[in-house]
């Protein structure tokens, strides 16, 4: 038999395998960091198995009905429809062999932060962090508010949560897989609480988006690059909203990365929160260096909150919602705010999946 023109399956078919080998060995119980970690790969890996599977499946008959039916007509009639069923297999094949992100079943930690527009900007800043909390209500996903900084008026001026799935998602399920398209300036049309004259304004909040790195060993961190400093937890107008000095903010040195964390009473607990965050933030350096020294194209998340540098447009007085990259647009902002992103994301997963089928064909 000629060499399978899927041969880039075959190891993750033996992977696939040897996992479900490791799974059984009560030993691998034991680590739950490592058994987690199996299981999300597991789980990563089953799509492609299943489908060479079934192309394998399809291709046999296929063989098998040409082979015999030189002398019998009734198997030779079955062919052009054993071809189609193995023509869409091997499609089907194809596009879960195509190159994804190592990172789509980790969770995430996602940030917002309001940019100009000043407190009205904090007031969406806010409804996008609802959303995105209301969001992961309905998928079944935990969601831990790490830190956030409150506006006078109860937006935030920037806010952090970790989102983490429930048992172990199938491929494309998982947070980071789903939530990674959000990274970027989100701009909004609407007559500000602030305004008397009834004026539609406009302005922007920033989302950033990172894989939480679970194995604190995935990502090492130097102790001796790090400089600690404690402070009092503020809230809106600065006011202090503790009597200790628990608030902790962390520099990395080499990078010149900050983070701080408040919204926890307990200083330690502080420190493992904005500990997590760096560690996911020097992942993400590391991914973007390693795919710009690979000369590979990444869809950008944008840093700074600029208005001109827009990937979707919330548009009250239409109660419509706009996506710039994949032209997405609906008349339902409402239920969009309330959690109803599925569709808005679901347009972002299929350019982006277009997009690689693309680069692999071209």
């Amino acid at each position: 038999m000629s060499a399978s023109p899927f041969a880039s399956a075959l190891p993750l078919v033996a992977e696939h395998a040897d996992i479900e080998a490791a799974l059984a060995d009560p030993a691998v119980h034991a680590d739950p960091t490592a058994l987690r970690r199996l299981n999300k790969r597991y789980a990563a890996l089953a799509p492609t198995v299943a489908a060479y599977r079934a192309w394998e499946r399809a291709a046999d008959d296929l063989a098998t009905a040409r082979e015999l039916g030189a002398d019998d007509p009734g198997l030779a009639e079955e062919v052009p429809g054993l071809q189609r069923v193995a023509e869409d297999a091997a499609e089907v094949l194809r596009r879960q062999l195509v190159p994804r992100d190592p990172d789509d079943d980790r969770d995430v930690i996602l940030e917002v932060k309001a940019g100009e527009g000043g407190e009205e900007s904090a007031l969406f800043a806010g409804d996008l962090m609802r959303m995105y909390l209301r969001y992961a209500e309905r998928r079944g996903w935990r969601t831990q508010l790490l830190d956030a900084t409150v506006s006078d008026l109860g937006g935030y001026k920037d806010a952090r949560v970790a989102i983490a799935a429930t048992g172990t998602p199938g491929a494309g399920e998982a947070p980071w897989a789903r939530l990674k398209y959000e990274g970027g300036v989100h701009r909004v049309q609407r007559v500000p609480v602030t305004e008397s004259q009834g004026r539609i304004h406009t302005s922007a909040a920033g989302v950033l988006v990172m894989p939480d790195i679970d194995d604190p060993t995935e990502v090492a961190v130097d102790p001796n690059d790090l400089k600690i400093d404690v402070f009092r937890s503020s809230g809106p107008g600065g006011q202090s909203v503790n009597t200790t000095d628990s608030a902790v903010r962390i520099t990395h040195l080499p990078t010149g990365l900050v983070v701080s964390c408040q919204n926890e009473k307990s200083q330690l607990q502080n420190k493992e929160s904005a500990l997590r965050v760096l560690r996911a933030r020097l992942h993400q350096i590391a991914v973007e260096e390693a795919e710009a020294a690979a000369s590979e194209q990444r869809r950008s998340q944008v840093r700074t909150v600029d208005r001109s540098e827009r990937i979707r447009t919330y548009n009250f007085p239409e109660n419509r919602i706009a996506d710039h990259r994949t032209g997405f647009k609906a008349y339902n902002l409402d239920h969009v705010l309330d959690g109803d992103l599925d569709p808005v994301v679901q347009s972002a997963v299929e350019a982006d999946e277009a997009a690689r089928l693309g680069a692999v064909q071209g």
